[in-house]
């Protein structure tokens, strides 16, 4: 008897030393701890959402835990953004989006602000920022764009989104070369896409990766990219610049928390974030949407939106 009641307290001994050990390495792994919702204020198929499937692929594996992307529109993306920034501030809801939620707010579509965020940091940067038209375009090059729309105020149509990133492009554009545009609110990037499809409008401010598969078929056709240089994966697209039209458009797709997110959560995504953006399968995933991995940490970031802010507040009292 006194043998099996020694057996059974080993027993009982080993187990609750089990029970301290799965404890002990539950508290070392820390977050996450659980899967986490990635938000994208954008519709399924769209840059924004390849840009961050494609990251969120690699974050996974670096955080050890499943990502789940949802995509809620609405509103210019403030639907999607509201519903983060309402969110438990716990990093198991995050933001990916770009530079619209700033352009929201400078058109008053919305009191959202990066001072409402912590921002984990940036993946991706898009430099192929670009006006396209369909096969059947009069326009063969920006030069004569320019030429007949200053010819023909507001004869050419431009599919745009209120408050976009497209419209504040076309808001400089016009700035810049004197002309005066027809701006179509269209909705979102597949319907602007559907748009020039039917030749219902004459340009579609987009980027070149979204539209990829258009120009390999000759359906589009590109009338430049708005950077400072050639893009590398599309040497023979001139940019604005070359053009005579000195503009250039960074497109940045970062990650945000609520700014009550603990800082040790949103440097541990950071962390992951750069690691991805060094991994050369990642690079050579993401260039082939003709954008570029760049990675900025959480200052970095803050400061790169900050001047986007005050860059589009000033087209924008311009044009007032």
């Amino acid at each position: 008897m006194k043998k099996y009641w020694g057996i059974l307290l080993a027993s009982l001994m080993a187990l609750v030393l089990a029970a301290c050990g799965n404890t002990a390495t539950g508290e070392e792994k820390g977050y996450p701890t659980k899967p986490i919702e990635i938000v994208v204020p954008a519709g399924a198929g769209g840059d924004t959402d390849l840009n961050t499937r494609t990251l969120a692929k690699y974050l996974e594996k670096e955080l050890g835990t499943s990502l789940v992307v949802s995509n809620i529109t609405g509103s210019g993306g403030t639907v999607g953004v509201s519903k983060v920034l309402d969110s438990k501030p716990d990093g198991y809801s995050v933001l990916a989006f770009h530079n619209s939620m700033l352009l929201n707010n400078i058109y008053g579509l919305s009191d959202q602000s990066i001072d409402d965020f912590k921002f984990a940091g940036t993946g991706v940067l898009d430099q192929a920022n670009t006006f396209v038209v369909s096969k059947n375009s009069k326009f063969k090059t920006l030069e004569e764009l320019i030429e007949y729309a200053k010819a023909n105020p507001k004869k050419v149509t431009v599919a745009t989104e209120m408050g976009s990133m497209t419209y504040i492009q076309v808001m400089e554009f016009q700035q810049l070369t004197g002309v005066e545009l027809n701006i179509v609110d269209i909705g979102g990037a597949s319907d602007k896409l559907t748009a020039l499809l039917g030749d219902r409008v004459d340009i579609f401010p987009t980027s070149l990766g979204f539209v990829k598969s258009y120009l390999d078929s000759g359906d589009f056709a590109s009338l430049g990219v708005i950077a400072d240089q050639r893009l590398e994966s599309a040497p023979d697209v001139p940019t604005f610049k070359e053009q005579g039209v000195e503009m250039t458009i960074d497109k940045i797709f970062y990650w945000g928390f609520p700014k009550d997110t603990p800082d040790e959560v949103v440097q541990t995504f950071s962390e992951a974030m750069e690691k991805v953006v060094a991994n050369e399968e990642f690079q050579a995933e993401i260039r082939e949407y003709w954008v570029e991995p760049v990675y900025l940490n959480s200052e970095e970031t803050s400061r790169k939106l900050q001047e986007l802010y005050d860059h589009y507040e000033s087209i924008k009292n311009a044009s007032e």
